[in-house]
């Protein structure tokens, strides 16, 4: 099989872009299938090295790994002075939401602990991002700025983590640089999963800087240990661009390792060595194998929900404690990738925002979609749920059985299409009686509960990451959302994706880099002739026209192909419900 690591493959991208090889025909594959295939591609974030090229790094180089040491014991300090010091995670899309999700249950253990929380989140967009993608706002290096100056006010000592996947994100360089102009307060930190020289490096709109110089500067400061660079090389996407698969992961992975080695190292005066931040590194290797030892389970609800999808049916999360909020981190994150609807993949928490903890609290005043908790389900989705719809309890057998038997009687009155993803352990046994209630129940047995010390269930969050990214993933391949490995209809809702809908359509159509974005430019603004006006405008004005449209990419892909008029590719879009098929069909005619 052709590498990706080779010099002349995809030349133009950086890893995180480009596709992966062993995924390059997952549009044709069945559920199995499928789930054969993001479990290699998962595997591949715990890979020792890469074969011929060993300046990248991986997650157990010795260099990251003293990386992480040097930050957990930034950690076991600031623990020691909580009023003074912050630890600050930001990002967007899904690194925001990850964020988000360390920081909330860092702070969960720290209060379980009878002490002072000092982790925060920043995530661009502000909490709506966390159930709908607000993907523009990852193009404001000074929104990032604003802030993250608004997050910090009135502490000592911060230490800042810019999450940005591809190190593209202009939001988080503008943070860093405005840390590292601050080192008297700020630990500048920024985890990413491409070499620097890959960074993006093109001009960002109304700042003199980009991603690449910033972290030209910050590898000066890391000789000093004044500033940190994580960047391992996890391998191309399964979803070619989609950081939310080993991306998502490898950030949690990391970000949990450095903590409870800190926590570790200040709660029971546990010293931070190598040793044991690989071990732990072992433990998300277990997670892997576990998970995925149940690769049949989940395949078959690849299949249901991908049936779902196909009959316009809806897919719903129902999930407790912070499993319900993995299901609705999955679900928000189907809009941006698949362009789906709002409606089409939800995520339910049981006590809603009271549960969520988000630093803007209740939003359920904002719409129907942010209305998250399980009496929200009840009330406004379960009275229209149809026989096309599927629904997914999301628990460990430590939350309140009689809370989801109760539920579950409930949703039975409306539809027999109801599973169950259970976490297990051996002095839990799922009830019969509950049982019986689920088509299926997918368990993943852990040889112990774990402890309050691990940090929340992380074991069991990883784990319903790769299940629900399996899911999504999978049923909207078999929707037909997937061209080979590309994302045929993502949103063109900020640069970078802008950027990568470009590529998409110059790989497929062998046009220019003008003729395609000529096309993209045409299916955005939905005209035959583009005006000066529309010629000339910033991309950030085209992702913003964009952002109201559907169908974007694939419309501009039938145009290159059949050399033809919007209106003409849209009608044979319209004539192909399943996107693929269209794309496929006018391939063919074009070659024949």
């Amino acid at each position: 099989m052709e590498t990706w690591i080779t010099a002349g493959y995809e030349p133009s991208l950086p890893v995180t872009e480009k596709s992966n090889p062993l995924t390059r025909d997952i549009d044709k594959a069945d559920a199995k299938h499928i789930v054969h295939l993001l479990k290699n591609c998962d595997a591949e974030i715990f890979k020792k090295e890469w074969d011929a090229h060993e300046s990248y790094q991986t997650l157990s180089s010795e260099s990251v790994i003293q990386k992480m040491i040097h930050l957990a014991k930034k950690v076991e300090e600031m623990l020691k002075d909580p009023e003074e010091s912050l630890i600050v995670m930001s990002g967007c899309g899904t690194s925001g939401r990850l964020a988000f999700l360390l920081a909330t249950s860092f702070n969960g253990l720290l209060k379980e602990l009878q002490h002072d929380q000092i982790y925060s989140y920043i995530i661009a967009g502000g909490d709506k991002a966390l159930l709908i993608s607000q993907e523009s706002t990852e193009d404001s290096p000074q929104r990032g700025v604003e802030m993250l100056r608004m997050a910090c006010e009135g502490k000592k000592r911060v230490l800042f983590i810019g999450i940005s996947c591809g190190l593209s994100a202009p939001f988080v360089a503008g943070q860093i640089d405005f840390c590292m102009h601050n080192l008297n307060v700020f630990t500048p930190v920024v985890m990413g999963f491409n070499p620097v020289k890959m960074a993006r490096n093109e001009p960002i709109c109304g700042w003199p800087l980009t991603f690449r110089r910033v972290l030209e500067r910050m590898e000066e400061l890391q000789k000093s240990n004044e500033a940190f660079i994580i960047n391992p090389v996890l391998g191309p996407e399964a979803i070619s661009g989609s950081s939310r698969l080993k991306g998502g992961s490898a950030t949690k992975i990391i970000l949990e390792t450095i903590f409870l080695a800190g926590h570790e190292a200040f709660f029971s005066s546990k010293n931070i060595t190598v040793q044991h931040i690989l071990k732990r590194m072992e433990i998300y290797k277990e997670v892997h194998t576990v998970t995925y030892s149940q690769s049949d389970k989940i395949a078959f609800l690849v299949q249901q929900v991908g049936e779902s999808l196909q009959q316009s049916g809806h897919v719903y999360y129902i999930g407790w404690s912070s499993l319900g909020v993995m299901g609705v981190i999955d679900a928000s994150e189907c809009i941006p990738t698949f362009g789906a609807d709002i409606e089409d993949v939800r995520g339910f928490i049981s006590k809603g925002y009271d549960e969520l903890k988000n630093n803007e609290g209740d939003l359920s005043s904002v719409g129907p979609a942010f209305r998250i908790g399980h009496v929200d389900f009840v009330n406004d989705v379960l009275p229209h749920v149809s026989k096309s719809d599927i629904i997914i309890f999301l628990f460990a057998l430590d939350n309140d059985l009689h809370d989801i038997e109760t539920l579950a009687n409930q949703t039975k009155l409306k539809t027999s299409n109801l599973h169950a993803v259970c976490h297990a352990y051996p002095e839990f046994s799922l009830p019969i009686d509950l049982q019986k209630m689920f088509s299926s129940v997918l368990s993943i047995a852990w040889p112990a509960v774990p402890l309050e010390s691990e940090g929340y269930h992380i074991k069991q969050e990883l784990s319903t990451k790769w299940i629900l990214n399996a899911i999504s993933t999978g049923g909207h391949i078999l929707k037909g959302k997937i061209y080979c490995n590309y994302m045929l209809d993502l949103k063109v809702t900020n640069t970078k994706l802008f950027k990568r809908a470009v590529n998409i359509l110059q790989k497929f159509t062998r046009c220019s880099h003008s003729e395609s974005f000529k096309a993209l430019l045409q299916a955005i603004y939905d005209v035959e002739e583009l005006t000066d006006a529309m010629a000339d405008a910033d991309v950030i004005e085209h992702t913003i026209a964009a952002s109201t449209r559907t169908r974007v990419l694939p419309t501009a892909l039938v145009i290159l192909i059949r050399h033809c008029s919007v209106s003409e590719a849209k009608s044979r879009l319209d004539a192909h419900p399943v996107i693929r098929e269209a794309v496929e069909a006018c391939l063919a005619a074009s070659q024949g």
